[in-house]
Formats: C-alpha cells, structure tokens, sequence
C-alpha cells in the first residue's frame, strides 16, 4: 500500500536526478549558444530507449509533443526517487551475516520494480543457452556476442523452446586469414569476401541498423588495430587534430594516439567534471571551435563510459561535424541494440568500430569491425606503414578446434589467434564461429574446391613453418596483434564441412548468430528496462554498507561518476575502503572476486577535472601513475597520470539480479576488517597460490 501510495504522489524533481538533470541542461545551453543550429531539448522516446536525448532530429510541433517530453522527465525523476526511497530504506549494513537472504532480497526488489517481471523471455534464454553462467557471475563484458555459448560447445538444451537447426556442425569454426594491404586499398579493391565473410558481413550490419549502400565493412584482428588502422590511414598532415572523449585509460585509443603523435597529430582530450564525471562542455567546446581548420581532424566518441557508466549526449557528434571534424563512433561499449537510437542516416558517423568476440564469461577468439561512410573513404591515405596491422579475412575453417577458456576481464582487447602462420602476405589462424545452416545446393562443386585447397594449404603451411621456424618470427613482427590460443579438438567429414555453402534459394551463405539473435528478439525497450532495474539496485545496495565502529562512519565502497539516474550506463566504477579509509587494491578485489566465481575488470580513470569547491578533495582522490609511451622517432619515455584506479562492473542483457546479490554479498565480506587475512590463510592453507598485498 505505501508504495501504491507514493507512485499516486505527485512527482518532485529532487536527489541527484534532478541535479543531473539540470547540469545536463546547463551544459546542452551552453552548446546551444555557442552551436550554428537551433537545439531542440526535447526527448526522442518516451520509454527511455534513447540512452541520452537526440538533440536537432526532432522538431517541436505541438503542445502534445511537449506534454510528452513533460510526461517523460516526470517518469525520470520518479523512477529516480522511488529507488532512493525504497531499496533499504532507512537502513546500513555493517555486518556481511545481517544481509537479507537472496528470497527476501529478491522479493522487495520485484516489488519496487514491478516492469523487471517483463523480461522474463531473458533468463528463459540464459537458462537454456548461456547455462554456464548458473555458476559463474560474469560482470567483465560489455559489447556484442555473435555467438551463444549453447553454440559453442554443443546442441541446444533439449528443454531450448526455440532450437537451432538439426544440421549445424558441433561445434563449428572459421578461420581468419591475416591481409597485407593499407585501409584504403582494402576498402576500395579488396571486398572480394567468401560466401561465410559476406554473410557475416550481412548480419552484423543488419544487427547495427547500418546501411551496406552507406557503409563499407573491414575485419579487423581486435577492437586496438582497427583504431590503430584508422590512425595510420588519415591524413593528420593536413588535418593535425585527434581529440577524444574517454574519462578512463583506453588501451586502443592509446594505440591510436601514439600512431597519430609519430605522424604529426595534435592530441587533446575531453575534460569530466568531479564527481559526477559528465563531460565539461565549456573545455570540450572550445577544443572543437578552434579557428584554425588544419587543428581539425578525427573527433573520437564513444556514447558512454565503458568503465563508469556515464552516458554522453549525441549532440555532440553533430557539433563537431559542424565545426569541421570527422567523427569516429566508438560502439564497442555499447550494449546489444543501443545503436538502434543512434538514427545513422542523421547523424551518419564517419567511421565506427565494433569488437565481435565474446561468448558471455568465455573469451573465444573474434574480430573486430571498421565501418567507413563511402563518401569518407576518398580522406584516407594508401600509407605502406599502414600494412600487415590488423586487417583480416573470415574464411571457411581448415579444421575444427577447441578454445582453451580464459575468464580475464584485463585483456578485452585481447582477442586473435597466437597459432599464426605465413605464407607470403597472409597469415591464417583458426578462430571459433557460431553454427552455420546445412542447406547444402545441388552445385556446390565451388565450395567443394575451395574446402580442399584451403585445407592443402593448411598443410603445406605447417611444413613450411617446421622448416624454416617461422614461428616466433610471425610473433615478433605481430606482437600488436594477440589472441586466445585454439587447439585441435577433432577431424569432421568433409561432407560435415559443406554445410559452409550457399542456399539454392538466393546463392547466399545463411548462418546462425544466437547472440545477436537474442538481443533482436528481447529489444532495446525490454533490455534498457532490466539493466536499469539492476544497475540502479546495486548502486543503493553498495551504498548502503557502511563499517561499524567507525569513528567517522566510513563507508565501505565508494561510486564514481553517475550514481542514481534514470539513463545511466550499465556499467560501474567503483572502490572498496577498509574500516580506516584506505583503498583496498583494486587488482587484489578483482583476485578475490574471481575465486568466488565473480569475474570483474578494473580500469584507470582519468582526464578529471576539479572545480573550486572540489578543488581540497583533488589531492586526496588523485594517484600518480607512471607508464611508457612512444613518442615521436619511435623513441620511448615516462609519463605521469593523474587519476584514479578503480574496479569496474559491467552488466550484458543477460545479467540477472541474482548476479547483482552475489556481487553485492561478496563485496559485503570486506566488512570484516580480517577478511583478506583469512583468505590469504585458507588459501595458504589449501596449498593455492598466495595473494601478495
């Protein structure tokens, strides 16, 4: 009854919600008047599918359109305030045994959130093919999964009420051929795909709402070489300006940075406000209107913080592709779907890039994707130096094999073949795929042909390789370029491998891709619904654990970046402080983490920015961090980093409240001021490997 009675309450606009709300106003006025156009404030969706609103792509027409912006900020800050009045109200946790059983804790949350019932269709999908995950709490993922995990290992669950096709291969695999070519050339003569590169080519653009008349696709090894690729490939001669949007330490943006610094680029970076880490429009806008057009470049901009959560307006993109920049869509941190708010055919990025490798708490090898907008190809540049980094064929597999499991969250963009081998310009490794359709033509003669040549080619290959040791050469050279190892695993029929053929109905490979089938059949709506439900919960609860016996009543986890809001990510940032105050290694949380099943990543915030009245808080939160880089004549040096090491969680469509709880629970356990000592000793005492302090 009293929450009947708080949701008939008329709706007050407070709590961090409303402080969101109007800096994110303060900041869209600011752009507004500094921004040639007329923009338009007003939300695009009244469900909150759009991560952020879409600013200048919606006109306003009528006072219905205002009613339902009205409408869609009141149903913002109620649903901020219902969690802050809700979840625990009036209570702190300062013993890890006092916490409500998983039941309970579940019982008060579908109460509070009534609309996360509706999206039961998801655990009907993780339980019969993502099973795995029963055991193992994976909150180190975010991105797209081509493949379930049901795919790679065997047939679907007998109790699966959506089964795959009787005549997939299990498991099934491709291979990845390794190209010697700059981007340009690749773009413009090298789209000669096999039938399976076409067709998963085919999907993955359908799946990003992106139009194959609009774009061109190339493969790359992983999510660093296509930002890598990028920067070899543009002309920062002329266009000398790289500026990015990251509030955290981004290996492929580093990548990218240190190619551009060699090549003449000036790099700068966004600024974020502490605390809540939202981007400094002031700064930001002033980098982007510099008058000199030859400080213009690539503008690199992801829509949210992989690491702290925090959501990025679209406006932005469209600013800088006014003020003459070309804009590069990072979409790797996006979640399944998101890009369907983006409206490409409005905003239409120059490029975009996407990283297609995991399996949800397995990591089997994969690629990632370098869309360029047709008309930006004529930019790049046919460099030499661009060569042999990255860029990546999807061919038939030579044979089957079997990916070794790896449950790191630090090398995300870790993720192609070590068994590499060279023949010429290319290299060929093996690489998992997801199950391919055996409808299997009269003529497949072709296909037949191709299956026996690759696999003769495979052969003399090897030999090549046991003779000449080549080996540890293709290593070296491509040491930039790392992956999960495969293995053999068995020897199918070649009959089993002409399921790699076209249909008789349109001469086209049809393959098979749960993951990205999933997130089509549940939709943005119902998935942005469950991590909002989920993200928000655990926020509180994290909140609310607070050491006993503290003087100063130190709480236990801290949050950085967005806390309570309506559209944050589903992602988190966030520290864990002894009973004294001081942080807890993160590395040595993330270690404890993973012996109880809990898979998490951590990061390094950076790029923050003080105000005055924050000014005190700066010496206290900020670390120094000491790292190499290459500047330029490929000569290396120290650089100091201002920022904060953190711990991160990061939740996919298919997390679940109960992988919320047993995080929630873990991270209670630190309120025992000896609960590292003990587990130091039980481990010792099992003989396992010592975690050092």
């Amino acid at each position: 009854m009293l929450l009947l009675e708080y949701l008939r309450r008329p709706p007050k606009a407070t709590g961090e919600d409303e402080e969101s709300y109007k800096q994110d106003q303060g900041g869209k006025d600011e752009i507004g008047r500094q921004s040639t156009r007329t923009m338009d404030g007003s939300e695009a969706s009244t469900h909150g599918c759009c991560p952020v609103p879409l600013f200048n792509l919606v006109e306003r027409s009528n006072n219905k359109h205002h009613t339902r912006t009205t409408t869609t900020r009141i149903s913002r800050s109620n649903f901020a305030k219902l969690t802050k009045d809700f979840v625990f109200p009036n209570t702190h946790f300062t013993n890890h045994e006092s916490l409500p059983d998983l039941p309970d804790a579940f019982s008060s949350f579908i109460t509070i959130y009534p609309q996360y019932g509706e999206t039961q269709e998801a655990d009907c999908i993780r339980k019969n093919e993502y099973y795995h995950l029963a055991d193992h709490v994976c909150l180190d993922y975010c991105g797209f999964s081509l493949f379930s995990h049901a795919q790679m290992h065997s047939s679907i669950a007998s109790s699966s009420t959506d089964p795959l096709p009787s005549g997939l291969l299990h498991p099934p695999f491709f291979s990845i051929s390794y190209k010697s070519a700059s981007l340009k050339s690749q773009v413009q003569y090298g789209n000669q795909d096999t039938l399976l590169e076409a067709a998963i080519r085919k999907r993955i653009m359908h799946f990003l709402n992106i139009l194959d008349g609009e774009y061109s696709m190339v493969c790359t090894a992983n999510r660093t070489t296509a930002f890598r690729l990028l920067a070899e490939s543009y002309p920062f001669h002329t266009n000398k300006g790289l500026l990015s949007v990251y509030d955290y330490e981004s290996e492929a943006v580093n990548a990218m940075t240190e190619s551009a610094q060699r090549r003449g680029a000036k790099v700068m970076s966004a600024s974020f406000s502490w605390p809540s880490l939202r981007i400094h429009s002031g700064k930001l806008m002033e980098k982007l209107s510099k008058r000199n057009k030859k400080s213009r470049g690539l503008f690199v901009f992801p829509l949210q913080s992989r690491i702290s959560g925090a959501r990025y307006p679209y406006l932005w993109m469209t600013v800088a592709k006014e003020y003459g920049w070309q804009v590069v869509l990072d979409a790797c941190a996006l979640g399944p779907k998101d890009l369907d708010t983006l409206g490409l055919s409005l905003i239409q990025p120059d490029f975009i890039i996407c990283s297609f490798f995991k399996v949800f708490g397995e990591n089997p090898s994969g690629f990632a994707g370098l869309f360029i907008k047709k008309s930006s190809i004529a930019v790049l540049e046919s460099s030499t130096i661009a060569r042999s980094i990255g860029i990546v064929s999807i061919i038939p597999a030579r044979r089957p094999s079997q990916l070794i499991d790896d449950y790191s969250g630090a090398g995300l963009d870790v993720h192609s073949s070590r068994n590499q081998f060279v023949e010429d310009d290319t290299e060929s490794t093996n690489s998992f795929s997801g199950p391919i359709s055996t409808h299997i033509c009269n003529d497949s003669a072709g296909m037949d042909n191709m299956l026996e040549e690759s696999a003769s080619t495979q052969k003399q290959k090897q030999v090549k390789m046991s003779e000449h040791g080549e080996s540890s050469r293709v290593q070296d050279e491509n040491k930039e370029i790392s992956s999960d190892i495969v293995k053999p695993k068995c020897d199918h029929s070649i009959q089993e491998e002409k399921s790699m053929t076209i249909t008789e109905a349109d001469k086209s490979m049809e393959i098979v891709c749960r993951g990205l089938d999933h997130a089509d059949s549940l939709g943005l709506r119902l998935i942005n619904s469950r991590l909002r439900c989920i993200v928000n919960w655990l926020v509180i609860a994290l909140m609310k654990l607070q050491h006993p016996h503290s003087e100063s009543g130190h709480y236990l986890v801290r949050i950085y970046g967005p806390r309570i809001k309506f559209d944050r990510g589903p992602a988190l940032a966030f520290n864990v402080f002894d009973w004294r105050g001081e942080k807890i290694e993160p590395e040595l949380v993330q270690k404890l983490a993973d012996r109880s099943n809990i898979s998490l990543s951590h990061g390094f915030l950076n790029n923050i920015w003080f105000p005055d009245k924050y000014e005190a808080e700066k010496d206290k939160v900020l670390e120094i961090r000491a790292c190499e880089i290459t500047v330029a004549s490929n000569k290396k040096k120290l650089k100091s980093d201002m920022g904060i090491d953190v711990l991160n969680a990061s939740l996919s469509f298919l997390t679940n409240f109960e992988d919320a709880y047993r995080l929630w629970t873990f991270i209670a356990k630190f309120l025992d001021a000896d609960f590292v000592e003990k587990e130091k000793r039980r481990y010792f005492t099992l003989n396992q490997k010592v975690i050092e302090v």
